[in-house]
């Protein structure tokens, strides 16, 4: 199953309004809708999902991503839960069900723990209408929130279970020029590090450098990659089949 497995990951400027990090929940249902429909075609797909601490700031009433570690975690910890009801509620309406891992660090460098995560991920795979959504475990996990985002936890996913793709969904439609075009097919990672900007969401972590981070470990362990815009999630049937969307990342390009 390893080579069909496509794995997702969202971004929180996906899932939550840039005003006040609020969930987005018409973002939501029509990204649900393109990975169900993946899903029922006979794609196994395992979605890593950011959104929670972006989810959280708003029950704290705050007006922006904290800084402070420990506003971060509370605001993970009420927004897991309410990010989690939102999926399984939409997923439900296509007669999928919903599976949370919680993942830190050192579940991923472990051969052990690592071993007991892509086991768990295959049994819930087999059954079919079974949709694993991992996300790291933001209110325990204190190096992810001082350094780190779930670009990498993604990529390490997909190493784990040797997908056959990843996809990074943003709020960009892939790697920009200078002019704002989209580069369509990288050959080379090192050929387009001069495009990247220092840039993130104002509820969010990562940015277009972490995701080419991301992306040289995944091709580095043979994983196809792409970097696409969530906002339009209609196109993931599309890009899955390999269609010219976003800016994909060739096995030959680390």
């Amino acid at each position: 199953m390893s080579e069909a497995i496509v794995v997702i990951k969202i971004g929180t400027g996906v899932l939550t309004r840039e005003q006040d990090g609020t969930l987005d929940e018409a973002s939501l249902v029509r990204l649900v809708t393109a990975v169900s429909e993946l899903i029922v075609s006979g794609v196994p797909v395992v979605m890593v999902s950011s959104g929670a601490v972006g989810a959280g700031v708003s029950a704290l009433q705050l007006d922006g991503y904290p800084d402070d570690t420990a506003s971060r975690q509370a605001c993970a910890a009420v927004g897991q839960t309410r990010l989690m009801h939102a999926y399984e509620n939409i997923f439900q309406k296509f007669r999928l069900n919903v599976a949370q891992l919680l993942l830190t660090a050192g579940d991923l460098d472990n051969e052990q723990s690592s071993g007991l995560v892509m086991n768990t991920l295959h049994k819930l795979l087999e059954k079919g209408d079974i949709v694993p959504i991992i996300n790291e475990n933001d209110s325990v996990s204190v190096e992810e929130l001082r350094v780190g985002d779930n670009d990498m936890l993604s990529a390490k996913v997909a190493r784990l279970l040797q997908a056959r793709l990843l996809v990074l969904l943003s709020t960009v439609n892939g790697l920009q020029r200078k002019d704002g075009s989209v580069i369509s097919v990288v050959s080379s990672i090192d050929d387009v590090t001069s495009h990247v900007r220092e840039d993130h969401g104002k509820f969010s972590i990562g940015g277009m450098a972490s995701k080419l981070e991301a992306v040289r470990i995944a091709l580095e362990a043979g994983v196809e990659t792409v970097i696409a815009g969530g906002r339009q999630p209609e196109v993931l049937n599309d890009l899955v089949a390999g269609a010219e969307v976003g800016t994909r990342f060739t096995k030959n390009s680390s």
